[in-house]
């Protein structure tokens, strides 16, 4: 590829990026806000009117799994995931930068394989199953396994592009090799 065509590409690739971080970031916000009004609802529906309501509880818990998938896909492409980075730390520049393209690719094969692959298949076979409280297949409530799984694999692509660039770039006089 020439530079010109990778700069084009690799612009592209940002701003998708951008587009995706800011999607899911939001619809992260818009999760937590419902999540908050329904749990209100439901302490003032059970503690004031003596009517508890079983669809707010089922819809924030549902919601809180979302939350939880969406937010470690959104987490993971930030790279602000929890990690014990001790013993990387400790490595030379390149070692490390080669650590952590095995790390991700390690984790690309577990989104692949359990999540995008696995939970389309689980999805899929929850089609049929109805929730009780809410009227909607299960497999509505699951499609959250293989999309989560696909972004982590989105945002694997773009960490490993980024690794390679950072292993073959000349070291800035910033990065001591320690």
């Amino acid at each position: 590829m020439t530079n010109l065509k990778q700069g084009k590409f690799f612009a592209a690739l940002s701003w998708i990026r951008s587009w995706v971080d800011r999607i899911l970031s939001w619809l992260l916000i818009s999760i937590v806000g419902i999540m908050t009004a329904l749990v209100t609802y439901q302490v003032i529906a059970r503690y004031v009117f003596n009517s508890p309501s079983a669809v707010s509880e089922v819809l924030s818990r549902y919601l809180f799994i979302w939350l939880v998938l969406l937010g470690a896909a959104f987490v993971f492409g930030l790279r602000e995931h929890m990690a014990i980075t001790f013993v990387k730390d400790k490595l030379s520049h390149k070692v490390r930068t080669l650590v952590e393209i095995v790390i991700e690719s390690v984790t690309a094969i577990f989104a692949f394989t359990v999540m995008f692959t696995g939970g389309y298949s689980s999805a899929i076979r929850q089609m049929w199953q109805i929730d009780s409280a809410l009227q909607i297949p299960m497999g509505v409530i699951y499609s959250v396994i293989p999309i989560a799984g696909g972004l982590i694999l989105f945002y694997v692509v773009i960490n490993v592009i980024n690794l390679f660039i950072e292993l073959f770039s000349p070291p800035s006089l910033t990065e001591g090799d320690a």
